[in-house]
């Protein structure tokens, strides 16, 4: 049995179970402009789900409980939407990512785009700014104004470079010198702007507080 976790993915990409041969498949309303807190599970025919919780046999005994209609029925019509929109959405945050991505190349030296070339979603970005820890650019930006992540894990206290990142082959200090940078339907031309004025002098000061940068320059 293979389930996939297409959170990331709907709304952005075609998902076709079919092609991916999966035979699970779940999704979140949240990531396509639907409501919180409801997503849907693909199954596919035959294959068999032991429930968690027990009561009730109104959900086919896989759960007790009643379902939250309106936010299934917001749901819906947020896929709706998301699939009439797809190709020209995906292709304007596409456009709007990597203008982003090319401007913080060319303004912060010793930098680079994780998996540039790689398939990827059209609105995420994940990029190594070395020399700093990305909890601290997280806390300078959101600062001013820029909601990010590091993609990183804490754990008994410290953080601990992203799985995913060291997997892919870099190193435990570049992982936790990673920024992740998302987009939606929602970001603008004037938001990819000021975040190319704000995220280079963020770095740029943090590298002037780290002795392993200063060697380099």
């Amino acid at each position: 049995m293979f389930h996939t976790d297409a959170v990331q993915a709907a709304g952005k990409i075609p998902i076709d179970v079919e092609k991916l041969g999966v035979d699970l498949l779940s999704i979140s309303a949240h990531k396509f402009c639907g409501p919180k807190g409801v997503g849907a599970l693909y199954i596919r025919k035959g294959t068999h789900l032991a429930p968690l919780m027990h009561g009730g046999h109104s959900e086919r005994d896989r759960r007790p409980g009643t379902e939250d209609v309106a936010a299934i029925a917001g749901m819906g019509k947020a896929a709706e939407l998301a699939r009439a929109g797809l190709r020209t959405e995906s292709d304007r945050m596409g456009a709007l990512r990597d203008r982003l991505e090319r401007g913080l190349l060319d303004r912060v030296p010793h930098s680079w785009v994780n998996s540039a070339h790689a398939p990827r979603v059209p609105n995420t970005s994940n990029l190594t700014f070395p020399f700093i820890e990305g909890e601290s650019m997280v806390i300078a930006l959101d600062l001013k104004g820029i909601a990010c992540s590091t993609g990183a894990a804490c754990s008994s206290g410290a953080v601990e470079p992203s799985h995913v990142l060291t997997a892919l082959g870099l190193a435990p200090e570049d992982a936790r010198a990673t920024l992740r940078l998302s987009l939606g339907h929602q970001t603008t031309e004037a938001e990819i702007d000021f975040a190319l004025e704000t995220i280079p002098p963020v770095i740029d000061r943090l590298r002037q507080l780290s002795p392993t940068f200063q060697k380099l320059a």
